[in-house]
């Protein structure tokens, strides 16, 4: 079944957007709200039925009490404020409820609220992309240990692709967070720009999955924590290149934006096929001479006759009467059986009986 995650995207959250001290590069500010807005303009044309939006907590609503690797919001509204900025959105509270079942007949457990609040985390990039939709929000525990591993973030995007899709709701993805940057520490001025750009690269190249290569350690000393969010939407989009890419660094934060509007399946031709229905009888005919030692001498000696005991195509005869590897391939055969069986061949043909 193919996925209904239709479009999806990956924004900053920084407070520094909205407080605007004189600290900051207005220009910069701008150039991310700039690329958010055009991100979000794209994807309110797909007309989806739901929005998703992964975001971590700073230590706030969930900490002492409790902290789930995974909270989804089943209220059906969510308030909030910052920096005089009121936050409220509408909740699809029965979607979140089907979810939430939907993923425990997966094999995950995520908790739900009714009551969180929105936060900057949220609030900021939903109000740069324009959304004024309702929103599913999903909590992610980024900032107190232990949190759950990339894998699981993973995987468990994967799950709410899964899960969307058998609902049959035409959804976009959102990711709040990231890139490098070290709030409350002494690190706070020198985010990682050289391993943030190595990492958009991959990530540009559609190779999402590459998130899950990074263990705990290296997230924190990277100051990338908050990519536990992105690894989850990527589990959801799947390894799709972006269509936008925006890197746009200030001295305490390393702000990458990231959009995607025309998912679909790779186009891609393996080098190694599934055989065809079509092809198993000379697929079976290529593996006899291969591996079997009286069916290449049955070819050596007559292969017209050895080609008449398998059904096969004038076309297909054709090419094994030749033992033509680039025409049996191009039948749509997996090519290491006719490299094989080419070589044994020529190999009899040179070596004394």
């Amino acid at each position: 079944m193919r996925s209904t995650i239709v479009g999806g995207a990956m924004l900053p959250h920084a407070p520094q957007f909205f407080t605007l001290p004189d600290t900051e590069d207005k220009q910069v500010i701008q150039a991310v709200r700039d690329v958010a807005a055009t991100i979000g303009a794209r994807l309110r044309e797909l007309k989806p039925d739901l929005w998703i939006i992964f975001s971590n907590d700073h230590a706030e609503q969930f900490f002492h009490h409790v902290s789930p690797p995974f909270t989804i919001h089943v209220g059906g509204e969510a308030k909030g404020h910052f920096a005089g900025h009121d936050f409220h959105w509408q909740i699809p509270s029965s979607t979140g409820f089907e979810l939430v079942r939907e993923l425990y007949r997966q094999g995950f457990d995520p908790a739900f609220t009714s009551t969180a609040r929105i936060d900057y985390a949220i609030g900021i990039p939903l109000t740069h992309i324009g959304l004024t939709d309702p929103v599913l929000p999903i909590y992610v525990n980024a900032y107190l240990p232990p949190q759950p591993t990339m894998e699981r973030c993973y995987a468990f995007g994967q799950a709410v692709a899964r899960a969307v899709t058998a609902m049959g709701l035409r959804t976009v993805i959102l990711a709040s967070g990231g890139m490098s940057h070290f709030p409350g520490t002494d690190r706070y001025g020198s985010p990682e720009l050289s391993w943030d750009n190595k990492l958009l690269e991959r990530l540009t190249e559609g190779n999402l999955k590459s998130l899950i290569g990074f263990d705990e350690t290296e997230l924190d000393e990277t100051g990338n924590i908050e990519l536990r969010c992105w690894a989850c939407a990527a589990g959801a989009i799947g390894e799709q290149r972006p269509d936008v890419v925006s890197m746009d660094p200030s001295w305490h934060h390393n702000y990458a934006s990231l959009g995607w509007f025309d998912l679909k399946p790779r186009d891609h031709s393996p080098h190694y096929p599934a055989t065809k229905p079509e092809l198993v009888q000379l697929i079976t005919a290529l593996h006899a001479l291969a591996h079997e030692g009286g069916a290449r001498q049955a070819f050596l000696a007559d292969p017209q006759a050895y080609a008449d005991r398998f059904k096969l195509t004038d076309e297909q005869r054709q090419a094994l009467v030749a033992l033509e590897v680039s025409s049996i391939v191009a039948l749509g055969a997996h090519p290491l059986v006719p490299f094989l069986a080419n070589m044994q061949i020529q190999r009899a043909r040179t070596t004394p009986a």
